[in-house]
């Protein structure tokens, strides 16, 4: 059995989930197991190209984690015929142009989403990538979250029976960056530089909606601006044109109805910062990043409804934690790992640029029921 080199192009490796996710989490974890197994018995390792604007910050990080290779020339990376694979983690609007131009170079690309700010851009990148008959895949890393994968395992064990409804929480406090330094980039917060939560987080539930409860058949959905006015990274006060907390509502392929509010000016207080409370006639559970908790049929209470005398039933009592039986590795590694796979055995692979595609419209149509204040049905993506 042979270990085998990959050279990898990764872009976008500067910013919070380049960094901590998809190099830190994921790369260099890889490196560190001795790469990727593949059926026969090989081993895949990633030999990364650190891609970045910032010299200093690119080389600082090459050699912090031991690789060797790093540049500010994405063309020159491009053209070297020993990387055979493109990874794009930088800003959205940016990404169409870069994953056209390393699919033109005859690499397989990998990216983050949204994978474009429209759906037309983003079905172009898609047709372009069959058509040279090259791999490719778009990150879905929620779906590999532990509490996720555990709904999951009780949709698929028959827990729900009838599945009637999900209800999604997602959000926190997005500092301004006037008394605190915000938590996320001030383009986020921009609409002119591709920000805004409903193309951020649809994109999201596409494919969390898709996979675990029922096909996205249409939708209806209200954003606000509701802090109009933040801080940059350099401290100076701008206008944010973007949405920044937004309500939707989906019809499901086969009935289900789900809700999800988000939002960056939300203050916790649940589980976690993002959870999800499926209900069907013969159970409910409540899933957070990690935990999911549930709540049999036989097990549900009787409440009365009495505003008159003070509630001293404990309804969260009646619930029980999923156990712990299975070890779950980093999402972000995890989908890696398959992705490495599905390019150097053609192992199977769903999530492609076409799944990111789908997020893209979805996010597309969600903005237009905002807009037009109507549901908007989701057809079918022809490539």
């Amino acid at each position: 059995m042979t270990t085998k080199r990959l050279g990898l192009i990764m872009n976008g490796i500067t910013g919070r989930m380049g960094l901590n996710q998809h190099l830190i989490r994921s790369i260099v974890a890889i490196r560190e197991q001795g790469g990727v197994l593949l059926a026969n018995g090989d081993r895949i390792m990633p030999d990364p190209i650190l891609v970045g604007r910032d010299a200093e910050k690119v080389a600082s990080l090459a050699k912090r984690f031991n690789i060797e290779r790093h540049t500010t020339d994405l063309d020159r990376a491009l053209a070297d015929k020993g990387d055979t694979l493109f990874f794009d983690a930088a800003t959205t609007q940016a990404r169409p142009s870069l994953l056209t131009k390393a699919i033109n170079a005859g690499k397989h690309v990998y990216c983050e989403k949204p994978i474009a700010t429209n759906l037309e851009e983003a079905v172009a990148v898609v047709k372009l990538a069959n058509a040279r008959g090259l791999k490719h895949g778009t990150v879905q890393d929620k779906l590999f979250l532990p509490g996720l994968k555990k709904l999951a395992f009780l949709r698929d064990s028959g827990f729900f029976g009838r599945m009637l409804s999900v209800r999604g929480e997602f959000g926190y406090w997005v500092f301004e960056g006037g008394w605190q330094e915000a938590q996320r980039p001030s383009w986020n917060y921009r609409a002119e530089d591709g920000g805004g939560i409903i193309l951020d987080m649809v994109c999201h539930w596409r494919y969390v909606l898709d996979n675990l409860f029922g096909e996205v058949e249409s939708v209806v959905c209200i954003g606000t601006t509701d802090i109009p006015e933040r801080y940059d990274e350099k401290g100076k006060k701008y206008q944010a044109t973007a949405d920044d907390s937004a309500y939707a509502t989906f019809r499901l392929k086969g009935g289900v109805i789900a809700h999800i509010n988000m939002s960056w000016v939300t203050r916790v207080y649940r589980d976690d910062l993002v959870t999800f409370q499926v209900d069907g006639t013969h159970g409910s559970a409540v899933a957070g990043l990690t935990d999911c908790m549930i709540q049999a049929r036989q097990a549900t209470p009787r409440p009365v409804w009495n505003p008159d005398e003070k509630r001293l039933h404990d309804f969260y009592a009646d619930w029980q934690k999923l156990p712990e039986n299975v070890v779950y590795d980093n999402g972000f590694k995890e989908q890696w790992e398959m992705f490495i796979r599905h390019v150097c055995e053609d192992a199977p692979y769903k999530y492609t640029l076409l799944e990111g595609a789908k997020g893209v419209q979805l996010a597309e149509c969600a903005l237009k029921s905002w807009k037009e204040r109507r549901w908007i049905d989701v057809a079918p993506i022809v490539v």
